[in-house]
């Protein structure tokens, strides 16, 4: 099965070496099947140097890589790409149109937009690009915070790393869960993360400087988040009025307060799910969650699986925790 890297100029060397090194891993389990052949191309496939400095050679160059491949991954340059030379443009065109699949990683992502391959699909990038992708090809269907997404033939993952979460699922998809298991552990990467790729950290946001008066009620929400956080209970206590602390949180953080601490929330439920063995009911309690059937539906919402699901995938402690997840009422 010939899979076709297709790698631009200044590319990001991890992308490369992730997709390769979980297609390799494969071909090392693989007791039947197609194996993978990988081939790497440049533009003109001389020696070429990665955005960290690394030189590497490809396998060939476009010119001379005309037999269809099986699927075909465009890997992303390092930061906001320019625009390709028209040669490339039509080449991934009539690489794509021959293949059984194709996508991206990254800002790759921005390569495939510029050949109209991308129209009227569901897409994602890094995260930091999301918003420009977007205004550029308003045909596409952006889904920022997503680390990978298949729309039919068409693929695409978020920065870097996530070039390795989007393989697990094509090995899965060709040969199944199994295998794509022993890749993720042979790599030591998890082989379904939950969540998306938001950068968005409360615990880490509301330890920084307390400065303004948003910055003390971030704090106040992170040591006592069993407390009476609606927005007129913390504006009487801010000494503001319901508006204006509303208007403070929407210009400040460009969210809610109610969105604030439940994300809040939910990151302190993470870290007690990952480092302790307490019950999910007494960690829905100690984050302030009113049932744990209101801390499942905010994770759901949220990170994308359940309590009990991330727990038992990043668990640091004693598998033999508290895994209830029933409906208890905790008020």
């Amino acid at each position: 099965m010939l899979i076709t890297i297709f790698a631009p100029a200044n590319v990001h060397l991890l992308e490369i070496a992730g997709v390769r090194d979980a297609l390799f891993e494969a071909n090392c389990k693989m007791r039947s099947g197609e194996p993978y052949r990988v081939r790497l191309v440049t533009e003109d496939g001389t020696l070429a140097e990665s955005s960290c400095g690394v030189r590497f050679m490809p396998d060939v160059g476009m010119r001379d890589a005309t037999q269809p491949s099986d699927t075909l991954i465009v890997v992303g340059p390092y930061g906001s790409p320019g625009r390709s030379s028209e040669k490339v443009t039509r080449w991934l065109r009539e690489q794509a149109m021959q293949s059984r699949r194709y996508g991206s990683t990254c800002t790759g992502a921005f390569l495939l937009a510029q050949a109209g391959l991308l129209s009227g699909r569901r897409v994602t990038t890094h995260w930091q690009y999301a918003e420009r992708l977007a205004a550029e090809y308003p045909e596409i269907r952006i889904e920022p915070d997503r680390i990978f997404v298949r729309d039919g033939p068409v693929f695409s993952s978020a920065g870097v790393t996530a070039a390795i979460d989007l393989t697990f699922s094509l090995i899965e998809e060709d040969h199944g869960s199994a295998l794509a298991l022993w890749v993720a552990r042979r790599l030591v990467v998890f082989l379904k993360r939950p969540g998306g790729q938001s950068q968005f950290s409360a615990t880490l946001t509301a330890q920084s400087a307390v400065t303004s008066p948003i910055d003390r009620i971030r704090l106040q929400v992170l040591e006592n988040p069993r407390a009476d956080l609606r927005l007129p209970a913390v504006a009487k206590a801010a000494g503001v009025s319901p508006r204006h602390l509303s208007r403070l949180f929407h210009a400040e953080l460009g969210i809610s307060l109610a969105a604030y601490v439940e994300k809040t929330r939910i990151e302190i439920a993470r870290g007690l799910l990952e480092d302790s063995a307490s019950p999910i009911k007494m960690i829905a309690y100690a984050a302030g969650f009113g049932s744990t059937a209101t801390l499942r539906r905010a994770f759901s919402r949220r990170i994308g699986v359940t309590p009990l699901q991330y727990r038992l995938r990043f668990q640091t402690v004693s598998e033999d925790a508290g895994n209830d997840e029933s409906d208890a009422d905790l008020s």
